[in-house]
């Protein structure tokens, strides 16, 4: 199972999770406490090995201006956050694999299946804000091949919901930081744990 580290701002946690098996690591590129630079996370990004995926969070931002961060920060691949509409999505496909994240407030609409999009992200209400959500409401979307499951994960929650939910990843922030930005490294390694314990 997949691991992605997100809202990394220092370049030792990113490397740290890296040390750690980390799959990705997450720059939030959108007003948030941890957003960063495309220079900031250049620079991270030149420090990292060739397996490490680095992904890039943003929320409406028209593609143009998404690929003008991608090369300047050297992405892999791109998360959109917001209300993007799917044709912004598909222009980004042709370019590299996108991530569509879904806040949960309720029950989803199954619709969002058939958004076009290389994984779904499901994530809390408030992303970021570690606010957990009722893990019924992941039922309908449980099919999807590349569901990667957010908000409210830390390392005690997360074997309940890996037996209950196979998902093909899991993506964390404030359930392994000491503050908004600055990564608990113990945390992160309990995270890792608990995912390799689940096999």
């Amino acid at each position: 199972m997949r691991v992605k580290i997100c809202g990394i701002t220092r370049l030792e946690d990113a490397l740290e999770a890296e040390r750690l098996g980390a799959w990705a690591v997450g720059f939030v590129f959108a007003p948030s406490k941890r957003r960063v630079t495309p220079e900031q996370a250049a620079a991270i990004s030149r420090e990292l090995g060739p397996f490490v995926r680095r992904v890039g969070v943003f929320v409406d931002t028209p593609p143009e201006e998404v690929l003008e961060v991608v090369r300047a920060a050297r992405l892999d691949a791109v998360q959109l956050h917001g209300d993007e509409p799917p044709e912004w999505s598909e222009a980004l496909r042709a370019r590299l694999p996108v991530i569509k994240a879904v806040r949960l407030e309720g029950p989803p609409d199954p619709a969002v299946l058939e958004y076009p999009a290389d994984a779904l992200l499901v994530d809390g209400p408030r992303p970021g804000s570690g606010e957990a959500y009722d893990w019924a409401w992941l039922e309908p979307l449980a099919r999807h091949p590349r569901l990667i499951v957010a908000g409210g994960l830390h390392p005690e929650t997360l074997p309940r919901l890996l037996r209950r939910f196979r998902p093909y990843g899991v993506d964390v922030s404030s359930g392994v930081e000491v503050r908004p930005g600055v990564k608990d490294w113990g945390r992160m390694a309990a995270f890792l744990r608990a995912v390799r314990a689940c096999g």
